[in-house]
């Protein structure tokens, strides 16, 4: 993990467990002439982290969160003991909005601040072609660990985070790989993407209230805040994984991604791609509504998706949606786009851990059309063996996942 409030897999975990929250003020540029000035920034050093001046000049610092992250998963994993066949592993890494902080420096650069109609090619970096393709990310990951196998980059939007793991599990279910490391990472905090979501009003204007300034679920939200980081897993097929003795967190159990083909901002009310998307990874993991013990919510913070949300769980698991524990944790992390969804699965995986459901940060007055417990405030102790998370995005993009203990399937 490399997110807001601290970097590493029990930082994360200790900031959500606790409730507290890492927006604040923009400190990476000057954001005073913007309509949104919060997010939640990711307090990182890369030469702290073991990267060396070559790569931080090469990579965006989204492509230097995944690198510093899948060091770390593929640490953790054990595998690099175990002689592995380099073709055999692969990546799968997304991400939502690509290099725009390093592509926003390079255009200054070229056109010395915007002065020049016609740039000066003399003044770019030798990594410029990088920052245009995302796909160098998934190449910085593969150099790290040595995949040598199947190597994809997955950009869907704010499901990308999602779509990339189940991309990863696919790859090893048909035969194509026998590990994979898989993830997202993003670092949108840049000039060019507050001015685009400035102009659409989608984030918050609580400037003055950064720490409290995401608030999904709350019927004072204004939007939602934006964030950065990265989650990188390690996965393998099951039986595989015990043989060679390794520590295994879940399983993905079952995952399915829809598209409501409507707009590109909007959502349906009625939530019935999403929970298309609910209905179908449940179908895949053979478990019904009242096995789910926790939903990690999408919870961006705007009314719409909100409602939106809530419909589709209830659409989807029926009466048992007003039983199971919710929460969204980008109240506390903000909406690191392509990334979350990757570091919602990392929270998912925790929850099952430490039998602890984190809690939607902010929530004091909840929306009356937003019923459902979204465990407002304080973590929540509570039986976890199974858990959804979901995503929506613009576009159109659902997606969901089922994860589960490794031994309650086996039970």
């Amino acid at each position: 993990m490399l997110a807001p409030g601290g970097t590493g897999t029990g930082a994360f975990w200790r900031m959500l467990s606790e409730g507290r929250t890492a927006t604040r003020e923009i400190t990476l540029f000057d954001a005073s002439g913007f309509r949104s000035r919060v997010a939640a920034e990711a307090d990182f050093d890369p030469r702290a982290h073991g990267l060396t001046p070559r790569e931080i000049c090469r990579m965006d610092r989204a492509a230097q969160f995944a690198v510093v992250a899948a060091r770390e998963a593929f640490a953790d994993s054990g595998l690099a003991l175990t002689g592995l066949d380099p073709h055999r592993t692969g990546v799968s890494l997304g991400t939502g909005v690509g290099a725009p902080g390093a592509l926003d420096r390079e255009y200054r650069a070229v056109s010395h601040d915007g002065r020049l109609d016609l740039v000066d090619h003399t003044y770019a970096s030798p990594g410029l072609y990088d920052h245009f393709v995302p796909s160098s990310f998934a190449a910085e990951v593969a150099w790290a660990v040595g995949a040598e196998g199947p190597v994809t980059t997955v950009s869907t939007g704010c499901t990308s985070g999602i779509d990339s793991v189940a991309h990863a599990a696919d790859l090893i279910r048909e035969g194509s790989a026998d590990v994979m490391v898989t993830g997202a990472t993003d670092a949108p905090i840049s000039p060019i993407t507050l001015a685009c979501f400035d102009a659409i009003k989608a984030t918050t204007t609580y400037n003055d209230q950064p720490g409290t300034a995401s608030r999904p679920f709350d019927a004072s939200r204004k939007g939602f805040v934006l964030g950065e980081g990265a989650a990188v897993f390690v996965l393998e097929e099951l039986t595989a994984a015990r043989r060679r003795g390794a520590h295994v967190y879940a399983e993905i159990a079952g995952h399915a991604a829809r598209s409501s083909a409507f707009h590109m901002t909007g959502l349906r009310p009625d939530g019935r791609e999403l929970a298309e998307a609910v209905t179908v990874a449940l179908d895949a993991a053979r478990l019904h509504p009242a096995d789910i013990d926790y939903v990690s919510a999408h919870g961006s913070g705007t009314r719409q998706n909100d409602l939106h949300e809530t419909a589709a769980y209830k659409l989807a698991l029926g009466e048992h949606a007003h039983r199971i524990p919710m929460s969204s944790i980008k109240s506390m992390i903000g909406h690191s786009l392509g990334s979350v969804g990757s570091m919602e699965i990392a929270a998912s995986v925790l929850a099952m851990k430490h039998h602890v459901v984190p809690p939607t940060a902010n929530l004091r007055t909840p929306d009356p059309e937003c019923d459902l417990d979204y465990v407002p405030l304080h973590a929540r102790e509570h039986r976890t063996d199974a858990v959804l998370t979901v995503g929506s995005g613009f576009g159109g993009f659902h997606s969901a996942m089922v994860l589960t203990r490794p031994d309650r399937r086996t039970a």
